[in-house]
C-alpha cells in the first residue's frame, strides 16, 4: 500500500535543472539517488516512512511525484512543496546578487558564464549536517563513499529499490562499531550519533529552524558541538537552509578557485579568502558555489 502525491512547481525561464541533478549524481552507484537527464529519483523518509521523490524536470515547471510506502492520514502538500522549492534553490534571492556583482571584475565573468546559477539543497537540513560531518577534511570522493556507507548501515529501503537517506534515529540506533566499520573516525562518530541524539530530543530543531532561520541561534547551538567548526556550520547553513551568507573561505576549492581568480602565484591563506569573500555579503556562500561551478565542482 502507498500514499501518492502530485504537484507541478513553476521554474524560473533561467532555472537551470543540470545544478540540482548534478549534485544529487555525486554518487554513481546510485544506491539512493538515481538521475537521468531530466529527473531525480531520491529515497528520503516521509513522516518516518520511506519514501521515493521523484522531480521530473520540463519547460517552465517541474512536476514532482511523492511516494510512501503505506498510508498517511496527512501527506502534506505543503510541506512537499516547501521541500522542494528548497532542494530547487527557488528561495534564493539570485536576481539581487547578480544585478549587483555582475560587472564585478573577478566574479562577473563567472556569473556571465552561470546565469541563473542557484545552490541545490538537501532533502531535509540533517541529510546537509550529516553530509558536512562526513565530508570534513576528506576528498569528494571519499565524501561520496563514506555517505553511501552510512545510507547501507541503516538500510532503510522502498518498494521502489532505492535506499533512504537515514533520520536521526536511525543514525542513533547505529552502534559506535558500526559507524568505525563504515569508515567514520572516532571523532566523527561521536559527532554523528551526538547530532542525532539532539534532534530526536529538539535541542536541535532543525526542521523548525529552516522555517524561521535564526541564524545567530542556529551557528552558536551548532559550534557548541564538540566535531562542529564553522566550515561545517556553514556549509549545512548553505545546503540544509538555503541561507546564502556563510563564508565558505576554508573550503579548500574556493581557496584554490580565488588564487585562480586573482592570479596569485603562490597558494592564498584562509584569512585572505574570507576578506576577498567579505564584499559579497549577503551572498558570500552564492559567491562560493560560482566558484565551485568555476571548477567544473558544482556537486559538492
Amino acid at each position: 500500500m502507498t500514499t501518492q502525491l502530485r504537484l507541478i512547481l513553476p521554474l524560473p525561464a533561467t532555472f537551470r535543472p543540470g545544478n540540482t541533478l548534478s549534485f544529487h549524481r555525486r554518487d554513481r552507484q546510485e544506491i539512493a539517488e538515481r538521475v537521468t537527464d531530466d529527473a531525480l529519483h531520491k529515497g528520503i523518509m516521509w513522516q518516518h516512512a520511506p519514501a521515493c521523490l521523484t522531480v521530473i524536470f520540463g519547460p517552465g515547471q517541474a512536476e514532482v511525484r511523492l511516494s510512501v510506502d503505506g498510508r498517511l492520514p496527512d501527506i502534506g502538500p505543503t510541506a512537499l512543496e516547501s521541500m522542494v522549492r528548497r532542494m530547487l534553490g527557488l528561495t534564493q534571492d539570485i536576481d539581487a546578487f547578480e544585478t549587483r556583482h555582475r560587472d564585478h571584475p573577478q566574479l562577473g565573468l563567472l556569473i556571465a558564464h552561470h546565469p541563473g546559477l542557484r545552490v541545490p539543497a538537501t532533502a531535509t537540513p540533517f541529510e546537509a549536517l550529516t553530509w558536512a560531518v562526513a565530508g570534513q577534511q576528506i576528498s569528494l570522493g571519499a565524501a561520496v563513499a563514506l555517505r553511501r556507507k552510512l545510507i547501507e548501515a541503516t538500510n532503510i529501503r522502498h518498494s521502489s529499490g532505492l535506499l533512504c537517506y537515514p533520520g536521526a534515529r536511525h543514525i542513533a540506533g547505529l552502534s559506535e562499531a558500526t559507524l568505525r566499520q563504515a569508515g567514520f573516525s572516532a571523532t566523527k562518530t561521536r559527532t554523528l550519533l551526538t547530532l542525532s541524539a539532539q534532534v530526536m530530543e529538539d535541542r536541535l530543531p532543525l526542521d523548525t529552524w529552516a522555517s524561521t532561520l535564526p541564524i545567530d541561534e542556529m551557528r552558536a547551538q551548532l559550534l557548541a558541538i564538540k566535531g562542529i567548526g564553522p566550515w561545517t556550520v556553514n556549509y549545512t547553513l548553505l545546503r540544509g537552509f538555503g541561507w546564502l551568507d556563510g563564508s565558505l573561505h576554508g573550503d579548500a576549492a574556493v581557496q584554490r578557485g580565488v588564487q585562480t581568480l586573482l592570479h596569485a602565484p603562490d597558494r592564498i591563506s584562509a584569512q585572505a579568502v574570507q576578506d576577498w569573500l567579505a564584499q559579497f555579503s549577503p551572498w558570500r556562500a552564492l559567491a562560493a558555489a560560482h566558484i565551485w561551478a568555476m571548477r567544473t565542482d558544482v556537486a559538492y
